[in-house]
């Protein structure tokens, strides 16, 4: 709440025309009807200009040039003058007209314009394309408006004078509209229109002073205080105004101090925030004088460097899966070899077993057993040479096969690479759309070497004339590459636009955000209160409860003993009537009339005690239900926010 406080007292600026012009001021000025207006409540912070930045076009876009001796009467009276007024726009600076091509084309974009909104439509209109635009301008005003079809060349310039546009339209020029000398003056028209929408639209969702006749009592500063204030503030500097003075820099000190008491506004947040204010102006000026050009050029190359990276990549990957279909065959033939390894081994336990048995049952004799040994160990010798000369071939059989593998994976991975290619390109397979029926394909182990060499001389004397094809292909889209820039700059120049006002929008979503999670804050600390307030109300209507039954029971009590000594009076008097009846008839009559006396009374203090309980009760059954009114009144409000 502090926060929004501080940013009302910030964004409070004189809405007064000036005589001079003033650089004191407590905020800028707004020079342009196409800025937003200025809502109470909002912090208004206007955008640095920088060099590059485009100026918004409008016929208030100009320093105000009113003089001391401009006279009082009427705020509008310049308009209502018949001195003539020269235009200080720019009309004929080419840049200058460029750009409110470009803004009437957003414009007319934004609000569904039915007609055709080409580049050379809008460099040189006609006049009944120029009639149609001005007509569609002039609906979002009134939105009855039809346009005649005979005399539009007076009813345009009618209209315009009708408006109050300071400035000659004149019958003629709206026969040749599009004429390079005349069409800028219609667009500087157009755009006046266009402002006088804009500022109709403000007005038309301008914020109320009082909360109690808008509908979004949300935008609308609270409290009679504030409103008393900004009307003694408004009354004070007007009558400055009227008696002639343009500056009034001491009633905009004691105003704001006095919104600073109102709403304790923190100097130290307002300070922070326009530090960071200022360093944000400084970080969208260095950003606005970078070049666009080479921005553009640096994202291109790093996108051609991504886009080269991507093709490494993608080879790369196509080699690693050539590798691992190569790795699967070999594991697939390895795990043949040891099947048929293991088979072997089993059979050979098996004889050796075999053997074994024969030798445990067969008798030898000693040079049997000599001469076997002997053999034995030849055979042995036999075959650890052998063993050896295997080794060495099967390792010489390996590297000529690693070798191979190399050979054939790199050959592999060129021929991939080339059908890639060709696929790509579209020269592969015969039916591919660049093939023009020729077989691009090579299969290298379908044909021999010669074969081979035949094909691949065909396959460059084609790919030569492709080349021939695409390189004339490639000369006629350059040249329609050309005509294509120009409305990519105009495309680049709107998407920034579009970006600035993107960041205006998110910006002003955030301070909504915040706004929000304050109320919901202060509803909840009010809530908090209300239950407090509730157990109070309800520890009160007990403390009252117990006290009336107190009361009641008392008042019970006291009945009780003066019935009981109603009755021993009672036995008294008929005990001395039995005894002096005869005797004593006067006191007799006396002592009857202390009865009636007595019963009286008696009734009189038990009607009395009746009247205060009920009292009492009907003043809890009221507290009560106001409680419970306010309660439910309470719990209405606190659902409608």
């Amino acid at each position: 709440m502090e926060r929004g406080r501080m940013s009302r007292v910030t964004g409070r600026v004189s809405e007064l025309p000036m005589r001079v012009q003033d650089s004191n001021r407590m905020s800028n000025v707004y020079t342009t009807p196409q800025s937003k207006q200025p809502s109470f409540g909002k912090l208004n912070i206007p955008k640095p200009q920088s060099v590059t930045s485009e100026r918004r076009t409008s016929f208030f876009g100009g320093r105000r040039t009113s003089g001391a001796s401009m006279p009082r009467n009427s705020i509008m009276s310049g308009f209502g003058g018949t001195e003539k007024i020269k235009d200080a726009r720019p009309l004929h600076d080419k840049s200058y007209v460029q750009q409110c091509i470009r803004q009437l084309h957003e414009f007319l974009t934004e609000q569904g314009y039915p007609g055709t909104l080409a580049a050379k439509t809008l460099q040189s209109p006609s006049t009944k394309e120029f009639v149609k635009m001005f007509e569609f301008v002039y609906r979002q005003l009134d939105p009855t408006f039809e346009m005649t079809n005979s005399k539009v060349e007076e009813e345009v310039p009618a209209i315009l004078k009708a408006l109050r546009y300071p400035f000659v339209l004149s019958k003629c020029s709206m026969y040749s509209v599009g004429a390079p000398h005349t069409w800028p003056q219609a667009l500087g028209a157009l755009m006046w229109l266009i402002d006088n929408v804009k500022i109709n639209w403000s007005l038309s969702r301008q914020e109320l002073l009082f909360s109690d006749f808008g509908e979004d009592s949300d935008n609308i500063e609270e409290g009679a205080d504030y409103n008393k204030l900004f009307l003694d503030y408004t009354a004070e500097t007007y009558s400055k105004f009227m008696h002639g003075d343009d500056t009034f820099q001491d009633e905009d000190e004691t105003f704001l101090n006095k919104l600073k008491k109102l709403y304790n506004v923190d100097e130290a947040v307002l300070m922070s925030m326009e530090e960071k204010h200022r360093i944000l102006s400084e970080e969208l000026e260095q950003l606005e004088k970078e070049s666009q050009t080479d921005r553009l050029m640096t994202k291109r190359m790093e996108r051609m460097k991504l886009q080269a990276d991507l093709k490494k990549l993608q080879s790369y990957r196509s080699s690693l899966e050539t590798f691992q279909g190569n790795l699967e065959n070999k594991d697939s033939e390895l795990k043949d070899e040891l099947e048929t390894t293991v088979s072997h081994l089993e059979s050979l336990k098996h004889e050796q077993d075999e053997l074994q048995h024969r030798l445990q049952n067969q008798k030898f004799t000693p040079a049997d057993v000599e001469r076997i040994n002997r053999e034995k160990r030849e055979l042995q010798q036999t075959i650890s040479s052998l063993s050896k000369s295997l080794e060495d071939a099967e390792q010489h059989k390996w590297n000529e096969e690693i070798a191979l593998a190399k050979v054939k994976e790199k050959a592999e991975l060129k021929l991939t690479e080339y059908h890639k290619l060709a696929r790509k390109l579209k020269l592969i397979p015969l039916t591919a759309e660049n093939a023009c029926g020729h077989d691009f394909e090579i299969r290298p182990f379908e044909c021999g070497p010669g074969s081979m060499v035949q094909h691949k001389t065909q396959i460059q004397m084609l790919l030569r004339k492709l080349v021939s094809d695409v390189e004339e292909e490639n000369s006629r889209l350059t040249n329609m590459k050309l005509s294509l820039d120009e409305s990519s700059e105009q495309v680049n120049s709107n998407i920034m636009d579009k970006s600035n006002d993107l960041k205006l929008l998110r910006e002003q979503i955030r301070k909504l955000d915040e706004r929000l999670d304050s109320d919901m804050q202060e509803l909840a600390r009010e809530e908090q209160e209300w239950a407090e307030e509730m157990e109070s109300v309800e520890n009160h209507r007990k403390l009252l409860e117990k006290k009336v039954t107190i009361g009641y029971d008392e008042s019970v009590q006291q009945l009780k003993a003066a019935q009981q000594q109603y009755h021993l009076v009672l036995q008294e008097t008929n005990e001395e009537r039995r005894t002096v009846a005869n005797n004593l008839a006067s006191l007799c009559t006396i002592a009857a009339d202390h009865l009636s006396i007595s019963e009286k009374c008696l009734e009189d203090l038990h009607s009395r005690v009746q009247r205060v309980c009920s009292k009492a009760v009907e003043e809890d059954e009221a507290a009560v239900q106001k409680l419970r009114e306010t309660l439910k009144t309470f719990m209405l409000k606190a659902n409608t926010l």
